[in-house]
């Protein structure tokens, strides 16, 4: 939809305490990108020292904007003790694992899910190359997440929530008509993407672990009362493989869950990511490829990627001279591939943030070029609703 970033903060990760504090009183969003390391802790630990919770109540942004460059996707990590607001019996914690349960065990859609399958030996589409050139062959992939970018957490947010999490009403300003209804169970200190005043998407997911469901929201505002407002919203039975109604957004503009699609630091600890990953392209084809149900494009061109178009690594792809952390996220890519999910800048790999990535790392994935993926065949591409 949206606003892209154009650099890349290799600055070194904070320490875990710092990070946290700085993501729970919201003043990273208004940090400037700093240069070196030392700035980094300078200015975070003033900011920290002068930090207060001021209700992320700053300019509100338009709303999400076909064919725009992407947001600045962020995730904060870490526990999350709410504010004041709706009481509840225990407290929302965050983690990144595919199943972050603390002791509940829910897994994220069904093995059937598309977002489960393995297509390594899927065919390849028959205008994989037209459809790879439209997005830059010689371009290299850019993981969009990892410390701390322009001051604050870069990636993608989300929050697990207990079965019995206060639900709060959620106020829809933009797509209500194509939003599932609240209320939600958001915490009033939910992490936002960009921070409290970040001007990005300001996506806010809260995973129930207990229930098995999904709660998105798309340019999220807490209010002062406990309630929500957000442009678009979306709910998913992590247990079903129904989609959208046809023609719906999410808090993604193909109508997609955003949270199955993000590279998370503890799978990649643990050795596995078995899941497709999200990443963004700067143009689209007006159309759509099922598990998407809406395409964001006015664009009739057959040779841009329609929303939820799916491609892999080719399987020639040596990853042998990469670290094992970006063989993690590679073979992911061999093996699950990425979804179309978003208008934003072309090659921009979704994940959440976490002190412990090493960016330097991570930015070493932009060797792999367009042109060293292809395009998977799983379906009629539909051009209307």
């Amino acid at each position: 939809m949206r606003l892209a970033r154009a650099g890349w903060d290799r600055s070194a990760p904070l320490p875990p305490a710092v990070f946290n504090s700085l993501v729970a009183c919201g003043t990273m969003a208004s940090m400037k990108s700093p240069k070196t390391r030392h700035v980094v802790n300078v200015v975070a630990l003033l900011a920290l020292a002068h930090c207060s919770d001021d209700g992320g109540n700053g300019p509100k942004p338009d709303g999400p904007v076909p064919d725009g460059p992407s947001a600045i996707d962020q995730r904060v990590t870490g526990e999350q003790t709410p504010a004041d607001g709706p009481t509840r019996d225990s407290a929302p914690t965050e983690a990144g694992t595919t199943t972050p349960d603390g002791g509940a065990s829910c897994a994220v859609f069904p093995a059937s899910n598309p977002w489960n399958t393995d297509i390594s030996s899927s065919k390849v589409h028959a205008n994989s190359a037209a459809f790879i050139a439209s997005i830059g062959a010689t371009k290299g992939l850019h993981p969009d997440f990892g410390t701390v970018w322009n001051g604050a957490p870069n990636g993608i947010p989300y929050v697990v929530v207990p079965g019995n999490q206060a639900k709060v009403p959620i106020v829809f300003t933009d797509y209500g008509n194509e939003s599932d209804p609240g209320p939600y169970p958001i915490p009033p200190n939910a992490p936002i993407e960009g921070g409290a005043n970040g001007a990005g998407d300001r996506h806010v997911i809260a995973v129930d672990m207990t229930g098995c469901v999904l709660y998105e929201l798309f340019n999220a505002w807490p209010q002062p009362n406990g309630s929500w407002e957000a442009s678009s919203g979306a709910t998913f039975d992590m247990r079903s493989n129904n989609l959208r109604p046809i023609g719906w957004t999410s808090a993604d503009a193909a109508g997609l869950p955003v949270y199955p699609g993000l590279v998370r630091r503890d799978e990649v600890k643990a050795g596995a990511i078995n899941h497709a990953l999200r990443f963004t392209v700067s143009k689209s084809q007006k159309a759509y490829v099922l598990p998407a149900t809406h395409y964001a494009s006015s664009s009739t061109d057959p040779n841009l990627p329609p929303m939820g178009l799916r491609l892999r690594l080719k399987a020639s792809f040596d990853i042998s001279g990469f670290s094992a952390d970006n063989q993690v996220i590679l073979t992911a890519m061999k093996t699950y591939g990425m979804f179309v999910a978003d208008n934003g800048s072309d090659w921009y790999i979704s994940g959440a943030p976490d002190p412990s990535w090493d960016d330097d790392d991570l930015a070493k994935l932009s060797q792999v070029k367009g042109s060293d993926f292809e395009v998977v065949d799983t379906g009629p591409i539909k051009t209307s609703y």
